[in-house]
């Protein structure tokens, strides 16, 4: 039994993280390509706005402000929205510096777990397990994986 978009009234709530992975992607693409394009500012802060809009659909207008906001994130949460009006304004290579600072400092917790699941695919897992890498790493994601 399928339902159409007419009927189902949770129907936007469904379609809105579909929505947000896009934004995110588009966001991301934009960044990337602003950068390889000698920081154009136009591209740095459309692929901000679009990277922003995108969390916020994909988790939600309230948990974005929540992980965002918190007292411990205070200062990475200021780096990273400050380089984002940096880059709004037009000084994009100070900006983006900002933001890259910021985004560590945001999602350094989260990093252990990304670098658990690279250890598990194939080809990166073994790069990862070269002896000089599998010190840094595991230094650096604080973990202990084998």
């Amino acid at each position: 039994m399928a339902t159409d978009s007419l009927s189902d009234p949770f129907y936007p709530l469904r379609v809105s993280p579909e929505i947000g992975m896009g934004l995110t992607g588009f966001g991301v693409f934009f960044l990337f390509f602003g950068m390889m394009l000698f920081f154009d500012k136009a591209l740095l802060a459309i692929g901000n706005i679009l990277f922003v809009a995108g969390l916020s659909f994909v988790i939600g207008l309230e948990r974005t402000f929540r992980f965002f906001f918190q007292r411990h994130k205070a200062k990475a949460t200021g780096f990273f929205l400050g380089g984002v009006l940096v880059v709004l304004i037009g000084w994009p290579i100070i900006g983006v510096v900002l933001e890259i600072y910021g985004f560590f400092l945001l999602f350094r917790g989260f990093f252990p777990v990304v670098v658990g699941f690279i250890r598990r695919i194939p080809v990166l897992g073994s790069i990862l397990n070269l002896p000089f890498i599998s010190g840094v790493s595991v230094c650096r994601s604080g973990t202990l994986i084998p």
